[in-house]
């Protein structure tokens, strides 16, 4: 019996009972009942609750979650724009909703500030089916904020507003370690690496997880105006670069980490640490290259309108891991991984076609729909 059973059983109960006869013993007997499925229901809620995030095949993302305002027209800078879109967002939540959208099944872990766009925040997770109960509130920082400048061709510029905000002030001891524990993916980026105390709370994160047999997902998703100088930038970044075993970098990151304007196997490989199982190159509207330690190669991407590229690469991360999580043998096997990041392309290129990140992310229907089409 469910829960969703039991509240239809309980529904009809509460309706005979103010005719129950309590002297009748018949009537007692079904009292009895009553509490007895009264109590059976919360212990059902218990082990659903347990279930949905003690399973193996639970995909954690960890780090930021704030509000993007997207403004309303292209091409203009922040202050001629005449409003904004406001649109929940932070890479590691967009990658928790798009797994979930896709139909798997995540969590996320982070801080949002005790206010009305924290608490917002915290029910779209919910309403997309993210987990959240490794969610910690500030009650002394606000929700971080992101003024987005759209160019006319979808790429964007970011105007961050925390100083601090929320998710920079997450402690070690805040963490949900049991969440943590039952991830069979852990993911993260590097803007929670650039302060204390939440570089200690991501550090702590990451080692607990990798502990206990997650597979370490990582994507920088550099946002160079956050950190103090791009040589700090790139020393944090790199210092946890071993640890991964999935590392996503986009075709302006490789740059940036490798100080090599040339984009090719050559300096993608510069990269490439012995433990790493897969490191994957984004291009745009190029595709995406792929390294593993038998082979690599390249897969065209889907071209579309572009409206705003924000989230794209969250979403083809969050497709990937989603396609991964249950199967890890594709790591290994060429024509699997092809497939596998085909599908990440097209999850990628249908987020491009709206503005917003969370609210451009598709279902696997969507996505499913627009290969067919392809």
């Amino acid at each position: 019996m469910t829960s969703k059973d039991l509240n239809t059983v309980l529904s009809l109960l509460t309706l005979i009972e103010p005719y129950i006869n309590y002297s009748n013993l018949r009537s007692l007997f079904i009292l009895s009942i009553v509490f007895f499925l009264r109590s059976l229901e919360h212990k059902i809620d218990l082990v659903q609750m347990t279930s949905s995030t003690g399973e193996k095949d639970l995909i954690v993302t960890f780090g930021e979650m704030l509000i993007d305002f997207v403004p309303t027209k292209s091409g203009v800078s922040l202050s001629q724009s005449p409003g904004f879109l406001k649109a929940p967002g932070g890479a590691p939540a967009n990658v928790a909703i798009a797994v979930s959208r896709l139909g798997g099944r995540a969590a996320f872990v982070g801080k949002l500030g005790d206010d009305d766009f924290g608490h917002m925040l915290a029910g779209i997770l919910r309403k997309n089916g993210v987990a959240d109960q490794g969610v910690n509130f500030d009650k002394g920082a606000r929700t971080a904020l992101a003024f987005v400048t759209l160019r006319s061709d979808g790429e964007r510029e970011f105007m961050f507003y925390r100083n601090p905000s929320a998710d920079m002030l997450l402690r070690p001891d805040e963490l949900n370690l049991e969440l943590i524990r039952s991830a069979k993916v852990f993911h993260y980026g590097s803007i929670s690496l650039i302060t204390e105390p939440c570089r200690s709370a991501h550090m702590k994160a990451m080692d607990v997880a990798k502990e206990a047999g997650a597979l370490l997902s990582y994507d920088p998703n550099l946002r160079e105006p956050l950190w103090p100088s791009p040589e700090e930038a790139r020393t944090q970044i790199m210092s946890i670069w071993d640890k991964a075993d999935i590392i996503k970098v986009s075709d302006v990151e490789l740059e940036f980490l490798t100080g090599n304007k040339t984009i090719d196997d050559e300096t993608a490989m510069s990269l490439w640490h012995p433990n790493l199982k897969l490191l994957l190159v984004t291009l745009g509207e190029k595709g995406c290259r792929y390294y593993t330690k038998n082979f690599h190669g390249s897969v065209e991407t889907f071209h579309v309108d572009a409206v705003d590229t924000t989230g794209a690469g969250d979403s083809f991360v969050g497709a990937l891991l989603k396609q991964i999580v249950d199967d890890q043998s594709v790591l290994e096997e060429e024509e699997g991984l092809r497939k596998v990041l085909r599908f990440a392309n097209a999850c990628g290129a249908i987020t491009t076609t709206k503005k917003g990140a969370i609210p451009a992310l598709p279902s696997e229907c969507e996505a499913l729909s627009f290969l067919k089409d392809k």
